[in-house]
């Protein structure tokens, strides 16, 4: 056997192409950057900015365009940052796969060589030993009782013994045994990329936050078009058609559009991004954080992700426990040093280590003959100078034991009852010699794979969240049962691949586990659950998880046990494979979403009583005669004004609103998948909080020209307009929920009282203002604390009056 030589090889490479999985051509950050603009409310900054530059222009194109230049700024760092992250988000998913370059060992010109995995071509021979993963589809040449671990495929934890000339597919383990395999399908066309194939052809959802925002963002827009054209409608009755009547409108668009809102929320979602990857997880998609705070539904997956995919040894149930030791130990090809093997041999080493010591046993009683395992026969022997030990199913072993029928009736009795607790049983026997026949029974051995030990925990967090769990896998139903029960999981009702084919969706909701599924069925699960109106986090590690994955709401891949497929299409990948990082996860995206929601009350209750001030404000000076130098209705906040409150003022406390924590956010149900973004206390409090501020504002603006002076008046408006807004954080960030003390938040609001103060003495002419005596400036702060103080009233009035969400029963 010579193999290939290397120029056939490269000659099959350029033919068939890599054996890697088909992988989609990276997006240009060109084309990140220009998807950022695609919102309603950056249309609105757009033409905006358009008619500022043509009102510019229209007047000679003199000075510089202050307005459109903030404005463009505002637009570009926005678009800078969403693209930024997500950039930084797809280049941690590629560190993470290239963790381990597989590579193998290839019969290439006559000789073994170890090469990586991706050179690999159809007509290749590898060899393959215990605990080597398959590196593509391929046909056995060579090898004995070899078992092979599918579970990455099927779900199934159970390997399955293959002989010559059998196939075995991509991803797949050999856990037992030596073998060489002929390669017949690489990359694309193997098992996995057959799956990975189906992937291309769906469309991913959108998440719960992405719904809402894009829903929020045309309802905001259309109202801010509605407010300007009414404004200048009502501004050409009273000024006749006229240039500064169109930047009444302009002002009033802007001041109508949160600008900060895209960067906040961004760096919002960032930092969630970041303290997830504290906590071993890579989130693909920034809102995925957000959505698993809406989750109401977890899929999950048994193997690997519920369970360790390793079997262990939960009870020996025997007459003579020490010869039962010995034929555990003795009939047994696993290496305990190595961790090479079948999984339930090594199970059955590490439960006996306890006893003895498994190294000393082996050579002290060396192996004289052997009968390997084979699924014709169903068990295993092994003659030593003690006699013969064998191990293997009940069915196999009891008719060969020297018993009477009625105490083999019985034994088989109790081999079923183990077995319909979820148990893999295994019989022992021990015979005289080297004899298969007339055996001594030395008892049943009872393996379970195990639950990871941090996941019962997990599950109840989870449960007490008002999220529901399902199971679904590919293994047996009686097990699948066993593991549920035994992580806390509900499991009444359990379903079978077999069931789901006359069960409608309505009768698929009520159940609890799903066993012995396949691909497709996985799928089928995941969209009726959607469509009964759930939030779906489907969670796997293995290639028939992807389509799954990438359906579900929000998918959750393994980073370690997890498949190249799994992880390429899911919004979240755990590194550790820890089920407790889901549950963390499930946290952070409350928190973050309550975050969202103090941020918006924040941002929307200054907007509207800026809208209030330049709509109001205009009437206001139509009845007190309030002009300008150029006789000119007074224009209250100028568009450049109302850009530096909403993004200057309003960023640094904004942002540090996102960086609050929120205890007891596991304690409330779920939000509903289409709940608004402001729920109903939240919009009375921005109504309340909105107009009394800007009652106070034009109380300003109309009584102090007399005072003052029309200038100073409205540059004391201006600056009470933006340290009023400040203290509203400390009133917009309660809920029913009490957040900790939040350091960042006090030194936002202070940092940027002290930016606004420095601005109007320091840089008294800056941004058309004027300065303003001692007086004035201790009005404008008794004022804003007087909204302050008034703001936190209107606050516990709001929250004592209903709650978002009420704590659960």
């Amino acid at each position: 056997m010579l193999g290939l030589t290397s120029e056939e090889a490269k000659k099959r490479l350029r033919e068939y192409g890599p054996n890697a999985l088909p992988e989609r051509p990276a997006e240009p950050f060109s084309r990140k950057l220009l998807r950022q603009f695609q919102s309603p409310l950056v249309y609105i900054l757009l033409l905006a900015l358009l008619v500022d530059l043509l009102l510019w222009l229209y007047e000679g194109a003199r000075g510089v365009p202050l307005e459109s230049l903030v404005i463009l700024a505002i637009l570009l760092l926005n678009a800078l940052l969403g693209a930024f992250q997500e950039k930084r988000s797809e280049e941690a998913l590629k560190r993470l796969k290239a963790l381990a370059e597989p590579s193998v060992w290839v019969l290439r010109d006559g000789r073994f060589q170890r090469l990586s995995a991706r050179g690999l071509v159809p007509g290749d021979v590898v060899r393959l030993e215990a605990g080597d993963r398959v590196p593509a589809d391929g046909v056995l040449l060579e090898g004995s009782g070899l078992l092979v671990d599918e579970s990455v495929l099927t779900g199934e934890s159970v390997p399955v013994e293959k002989g010559v000339g059998e196939e075995v597919f991509a991803g797949t383990l050999l856990v037992r045994g030596r073998a060489l395999l002929e390669v017949t399908r690489t990359g694309a066309q193997s098992a996995m990329g057959r799956i990975a194939h189906l992937l291309a052809e769906m469309e991913e959802e959108k998440t719960p936050l992405e719904r809402r925002l894009h829903a929020f963002g045309h309802r905001v827009a259309r109202l801010v078009l509605l407010l300007a054209l009414g404004l200048l409608l009502l501004g050409f009755l009273v000024e006749g058609v006229s240039a500064k009547v169109v930047l009444f409108a302009v002002a009033l668009a802007v001041a109508a559009v949160p600008e900060g809102l895209p960067a906040v929320l961004t760096l919002a979602l960032a930092l969630g991004v970041e303290r997830m990857a504290r906590r071993k997880a890579v989130v693909r998609r920034l809102s995925a954080v957000e959505a698993l705070g809406s989750v109401t539904v977890i899929a999950t997956d048994k193997t690997g992700t519920l369970t360790e995919n390793r079997m262990e040894v939960q009870e020996l149930l025997s007459p003579d426990p020490e010869k039962a030791l010995l034929a555990m130990v003795l009939c047994n090809d696993a290496d305990l040093a190595t961790g090479a093997g079948d999984p339930l041999e090594l199970g059955l080493l590490r439960y006996a280590s306890r006893f003895l010591d498994v190294e000393r046993v082996r050579r002290e009683h060396p192996r004289l003959s052997e009968r390997p395992f084979d699924s014709a026969w169903k068990f295993m022997r092994v003659t030593t100078p003690l006699g013969s030990f064998l191990k293997g199913a009940p069915e196999a072993l009891i008719p060969r034991l020297a018993l009477p029928q009625e105490e083999q009736a019985r034994l088989f009795e109790e081999a079923g009852a183990h077995a319909a607790k979820g148990f893999r049983v295994l019989a022992l026997a021990f015979g005289e010699g080297e004899r298969e026949e007339g055996l001594r029974f030395l008892g049943f051995v009872l393996l379970l794979d195990p639950p990871r030990p941090e996941v019962p925990e997990a599950v109840a967090r989870v449960l007490k969240a008002g999220v529901r769990v399902v199971m679904v896998t590919g293994d047996h139903p009686a097990t699948a049962r066993a593991i549920a029960r035994r992580v806390g999981m509900p499991a009444e009702v359990v379903a079978t691949g077999e069931d789901l084919e006359t069960l409608s969706d309505e009768e698929l909701l009520k159940v609890d586990v799903f066993a012995r599924v396949r691909p497709e069925q996985k799928l089928r699960i995941v969209e009726a659950l959607q469509k009964a109106g759930e939030v779906v986090a489907m969670t796997g590690d293995g290639v028939n998880d992807a389509p799954a994955l990438k359906r579900a709401d929000v998918g959750v891949a393994m980073g370690q046990r997890g498949s190249d497929v799994s992880r390429e299409v899911a919004d979240l990948v755990l590194l550790d494979d820890n089920f407790a990082t889901i549950v963390a996860a499930i946290e952070e995206g409350r928190s973050i979403y309550e975050n969202i929601q103090k941020f918006l009350r924040f941002l929307f209750s200054t907007n509207l009583s800026e809208v209030l001030v330049v709509a109001l404000g205009m009437v206001l000076a139509a009845l007190l005669g309030l002009r300008d130098e150029a006789g000119h209705l007074l224009l209250p906040l100028t568009a450049v004004q109302i850009l530096w409150i909403n993004l200057v003022t309003d960023g640094l406390p904004a942002l540090a609103l996102s960086l609050d924590r929120n205890p007891g956010v596991l304690d409330r149900p779920p939000r509903p998948k289409e709940s608004p973004l402001l729920d109903g206390p939240s919009l009375r409090f921005v109504l309340l909080t909105g107009a009394l501020k800007a009652g106070l504002a034009l109380g300003l603006l109309g009584f102090l020209p007399g005072a003052v002076g029309l200038e100073a008046a409205q540059s004391a408006t201006f600056h009470f307009m933006a340290i009023g807004q400040l203290f509203f954080a400390y009133a917009a960030r309660h809920t029913d929920l009490r957040p900790l003390p939040n350091p960042y938040l006090h030194g936002a609001v202070g940092l940027s009282a002290l930016a606004q103060v420095a601005l109007g003495v320091g840089l008294p002419g800056a941004l058309e203002a004027v300065p303003l005596p001692l007086g004035v400036w201790l009005l404008v702060f008794g004022m804003a604390l007087l909204a302050f103080a008034l703001a936190e009233a209107v606050d516990r009035a709001v929250w004592k009056r209903g709650a978002a969400y009420a704590p659960p029963r």
